[in-house]
């Protein structure tokens, strides 16, 4: 670790980092560069990246490939502009900067990484590292196995006080977080308990950790879902969670800063997928190519919703040439029925995320967005009821259509965005993708179909 202290940018003090290092790079001051990168932290130097044009990139790198800071740097980038600015460089060097990172952070580069390319790196590290990292890249990237770190303090129940506390003297600097001591108990090493360094440190020197240990511990196996793992740092408020496999054997540690990470990246893909723009988290790093193709898909939904609103429309011309003014709370209708949709979705997936929504009562749950609807759909149908009565006094009845529809339409909008979402949930399938265009199309159509049939049934059409 470099010794010059680093700093991390508040406000402003981004955009002048920004501006200095373009200056620099322009004027080719490499020297003064240097010593701007070395007293900078990674994660600001990954954000003043995303601002750089490519060629700036290539050229700042160059520079940051000289210091000791080029490791932690890589694992900061975000994973477009990590790949952009790696590929050119030969597997020797980046074995040599991939054993100088953590071993998670270090599988979590190569896995990013074509197959071929990472494999020929892999072969050029030395024994200990690539089986350290082999070891992580058994398990999926997004399991508590593939984001753990196995550098942590593991301590066997039968030390006592004193020699637990020369251990971590001695060895607490290589390891990943000295907050917690697991202890195993017998040469499988299944984890047995857990102490903090501040319990350790109140007890007398002669006891042993089996004997002053906390047995209750809240562990989550290798497969389990970096999602869940998260909740349950949560929920917990601890600031690492021990990851344990099939035979209960402690293997490594989640920390929290990853599972800031994790939480992090599942917001933003739900948001991504509630928006109907993927799940793709680097999307405006993307080019505008692939940023469009990567939102086709999701938006081809609302281009059929909106091609058989057009057909729907079309069925009841007749009924619209009669009563013209229909025409005109078309979009209201459809709008507010979209909107309280999205809204009840939006609701239960984030609800579902942070465990606040328990899905052994799906029915009440539903019927609690739907009373919501119900009310809300009652005090919007009144008031643009109000309107189209008095907006077109010489149709009276025209009011009370569009209240009717307006009710019927946010009434069932938040059923069917609450629903969809929780039947997926059940049935094992991503809620977010379910939400945005899709519940939306649905709700439009559906919309659209009963504000005509119940102007056809009061307007004798």
């Amino acid at each position: 670790m470099n010794s010059i202290k680093k700093t991390e940018m508040i406000g402003n003090e981004g955009m002048v980092l920004l501006d200095t290092i373009r200056r620099l790079n322009r004027r080719n001051a490499k020297d003064r560069l240097l010593k701007i990168i070395e007293k900078t932290h990674p994660a600001d130097i990954a954000w003043v990246f995303r601002h750089l044009t490519p060629h700036e990139r290539r050229h700042v790198f160059s520079v940051i490939a000289q210091t000791a800071q080029v490791g932690e740097i890589i694992s900061e980038l975000d994973r477009t502009i990590m790949l952009e600015l790696v590929v050119d460089l030969t597997p020797l060097y980046l074995a040599g900067v991939v054993e100088g990172m953590s071993p998670d952070d270090a599988a979590d580069f190569l896995e990013y990484l074509p197959d071929d390319f990472a494999s020929q790196i892999r072969k050029l590290m030395g024994r200990e590292d690539r089986e350290e990292v082999e070891g992580l890249l058994q398990y999926g990237p997004e399991t508590a196995g593939g984001r753990m770190s196995p550098d942590f303090l593991v301590l066997d129940d039968e030390l006592s006080v004193d020699e637990a506390i020369k251990w971590v003297q001695e060895n607490s600097e290589e390891l990943e977080m000295a907050f917690y001591l697991y202890i195993t108990h017998g040469d499988d090493g299944q984890l047995a308990g857990v102490l903090s360094l501040r319990e350790l440190l109140t007890h007398k020197p002669y006891r042993q950790l089996k004997n002053i240990m906390n047995t209750n511990v809240i562990a989550v196996s290798t497969e389990t879902d970096q999602e869940e793992a998260a909740h349950i740092v949560s929920q917990y408020n601890i600031l690492a969670i021990p990851v344990v496999d099939s035979a209960y054997k402690l293997v490594g540690i989640i920390t929290v800063d990853d599972i800031i990470d994790v939480i992090r990246e599942e917001v933003t893909e739900d948001f991504l997928q509630l928006a109907g723009a993927g799940k793709d988290r680097e999307i405006l790093l993307k080019s505008t190519l692939d940023n469009a193709v990567t939102r086709a898909p999701w938006l081809f939904a609302s281009w059929v919703g909106g091609v058989m609103a057009v057909l729907i429309i079309n069925i009841f011309e007749n009924e619209l040439q009669q009563v013209l003014a229909l025409a005109g709370f078309i979009p209201i209708v459809m709008g507010m029925g979209g909107n309280i949709g999205t809204q009840s979705s939006t609701i239960v997936v984030r609800g579902m995320a942070t465990g606040r929504i328990n899905l052994n009562e799906l029915s009440k749950v539903v019927f609690k967005e739907m009373r919501v609807g119900l009310l809300l759909g009652t005090l919007y149908g009144v008031l643009l009821g109000g309107v189209a009565f008095f907006g077109f006094a010489d149709s009276g009845k025209l009011g009370l259509v569009v209240g009717l529809s307006v009710l019927f339409a946010m009434t069932l909008a938040a059923t069917v965005g609450t629903f969809v979402p929780l039947v997926l949930k059940r049935l094992d399938i991503d809620a977010a993708v379910a939400t945005g265009p899709f519940v939306t199309t649905a709700i439009d159509i559906i919309g659209v179909s009963a504000y005509f049939l119940i102007a056809k049934f009061f307007l004798n059409l």
